[in-house]
């Protein structure tokens, strides 16, 4: 091969693989969320996962990004692992038809409209018509329609290409000698594999050796093992997207992995076990496209039919290969905003919500850690749980403005902006909860290091006060999680309680003071309790706030309509409510010693 062919063969096969890359990023364009809100609601039915798998990957070219795709689901736990095997199976019978399609260039036939099928015929015309519509096109979906065209086209444009500097390879005997070592399936399949690696694309790499089957030194003796071997090669780049991924996630590659071995064991098997007994009578025939085409596509069928019938035991041989392992929260819950979603913003804000749900509890669970340091003491074991806990909620707050702020950018409707604004505010507000909690086990840490002690009575006070605050926070994190509606008037009410606490106790620490009953170390962390106490109950009505306005669906100005509010029949029987509750039993201890 002269420097002339080499360069048109580098041309051809960048060409065709530009031409595919724009093919099938137009095709996921235009058909938008619709693929991925499929994938999202899919059932238990084996066969229908298949059959979308094949559609899916049909649809955009590439079954690397079909399972990138449900990798990423399995990643968000919108998928089961029992899900995700059919589609993966589906996904790498649909990679095949990008073969049948370049198969079109075998046609010989003078009719006219056959002649117009020919790649060499509508490719130019796919090209030029297509770049007419993106120049002048004003609509998205016109553009993306004219890129598929475009796409088709540069695609075989870039077949022709490789074809033309192949040709001249039919009459080197160097080039027939090194395809006479692929005979060899071991050889054969490496090489497939090398070629699918060095691509990335397991249609690319069939795509080649199409073209080079246009030589006729190509035998379906050599291109068996090669084929198969591309079919292995394509895992690779799965492999590579699974880095980072959950254990799920691991294992769905794994399987992937798992079929394309077993498929090429049970077809090599099949194959030479029947070529030795009886023989095939093709074995030593030149192939074509059609025939390359036909055998990648029995390849990944048969593959499928051997399989399916055995998802339950591939799922257990993955189990066994990708064991489970202890996951810190951070990694198990924050995985699940995957930037596979951003395009997607209500599949996208409903990630953000399962975060949310476990940010809101994770507050609540480091309220009870800190709290419980006055009820039986300060625990080392309680603080390395908060500080892990505080690590999460920290994580979070960065992680979700981060994926939020790119939800932004996509076009919302008014109920997912809303849900995206009260997000935002949201978890801020429980950030700064957990940081309040942190502040009160710390004072928990100083009393016991440094021999501070409270009297009964200030104990007391202690245990009424969180308890108010407790109840107003599970009042919060309740409606957060749960969607429970009419909390809103409660959570007021109740913040005013702690806010009149928090006074009456100051007064109580300060005749403490005065009558010697309370060391000036006991004192500042008295009132350092109850100032994180009064700042959570404030960050509780600050959520309350936005969780009520998106329920009820309110725009109007909340700070009117609590005014109003705090003058009703209503708040004062609450009010009642919870000063008999939390206020009244402190008032009527005997003293404030």
């Amino acid at each position: 091969m002269n420097l002339e062919a080499l360069l048109s063969m580098l041309g051809g096969i960048g060409l065709f693989l530009y031409g595919m890359k724009l093919m099938g990023q137009s095709l996921e364009r235009f058909a938008g969320a619709k693929m991925e809100k499929t994938l999202e609601k899919l059932t238990s039915n084996k066969a229908k996962g298949v059959l979308l798998g094949a559609g899916v990957t049909a649809v955009i070219q590439s079954s690397s990004a079909t399972i990138i795709m449900v990798i990423g689901f399995l990643n968000a736990g919108i998928m089961r692992l029992m899900q995700a095997v059919p589609v993966i199976m589906g996904a790498n019978i649909g990679t095949t038809v990008t073969a049948q399609i370049l198969r079109l260039g075998d046609i010989n036939n003078d009719n006219m409209l056959l002649q117009m099928l020919k790649p060499a015929s509508f490719a130019p015309l796919c090209v030029v018509i297509g770049a007419f519509v993106i120049l002048l096109a004003k609509k998205a979906k016109s553009r993306d329609k004219a890129g598929i065209a475009v796409g088709l086209g540069i695609l075989f444009i870039g077949m022709s290409m490789m074809e033309s500097s192949f040709k001249p390879l039919a009459d080197s005997p160097e080039f027939m000698n090194v395809f006479l070592v692929l005979t060899n399936p071991v050889l054969g399949i490496l090489a497939g594999m090398a070629v699918t690696i060095l691509l990335q694309s397991s249609s690319a790499s069939v795509g080649v050796l199409q073209a080079m089957s246009t030589t006729g030194g190509i035998t379906f003796a050599m291109a068996a093992p090669i084929v198969i071997g591309q079919n292995i090669g394509k895992c690779v780049t799965v492999l590579l997207a699974s880095i980072g991924t959950n254990k799920n996630s691991k294992r769905a590659v794994c399987i992937d992995v798992c079929m394309a071995f077993f498929g090429a064991a049970i077809f090599l098997a099949i194959i030479y076990l029947y070529q030795n007994l009886v023989g095939f009578s093709f074995w030593d025939k030149p192939v074509n496209r059609g025939k390359i085409a036909d055998f990648h596509t029995l390849f990944n069928l048969g593959t499928c039919v051997f399989m399916l019938p055995f998802v339950n035991a591939l799922i257990k041989i993955s189990e066994r290969i990708v064991k489970d392992k202890g996951v810190n929260k951070i990694e198990e819950e924050l995985i699940l905003l995957d930037p596979i979603f951003v395009k997607s913003p209500g599949v996208a804000l409903g990630q953000c919500q399962k975060v949310m749900s476990t940010v809101a509890s994770t507050a609540m669970e480091n309220y009870k850690l800190s709290t419980d340091c006055y009820r039986t003491g300060y625990s080392d074991e309680n603080m390395e749980k908060l500080r892990e806990n505080e690590n999460f909620l920290d994580k979070s707050e960065s992680a979700l403005g981060d994926y939020l702020i790119k939800i932004t950018e996509q076009q919302l409707d008014p109920r997912d902006n809303r849900l995206c604004t009260e997000f935002m505010h949201a978890i801020g507000d429980f950030e700064r909860i957990g940081d309040h909690c942190k502040n009160l086990i710390d004072v928990a840490e100083y009393n016991s290091e440094n021999d501070v002690h409270f009297s009964e009575n200030a104990l007391f006070e202690i245990r009424c006060i969180s308890d108010a605050v407790e109840e107003i926070m599970t009042l919060v994190c309740d409606a957060y999680t749960d969607n429970t509606t009419n909390f809103i008037n409660k959570v007021v009410t109740l913040e005013d309680t702690i806010d009149e606490l928090v006074d009456i106790l100051k007064t109580h620490r300060i005749q403490r003071l005065m009558g010697g009953h309370m060391s000036a170390d006991a004192g500042i962390s008295f009132v350092e309790i109850l100032g994180n106490m009064e700042r959570i109950g404030d960050h509780c009505v600050n959520v309350a706030i936005q969780v009520h306005q998106r329920l009820n669906n309110e725009n109007l100005d909340p700070h009117e309509n609590l005014a109003r509010f705090t003058n009703s029949e209503e708040y004062k029987s609450l009010m009642q409510h919870y000063c008999n509750k939390y206020i009244d039993p402190v008032m009527n201890r005997p003293n404030v010693k």
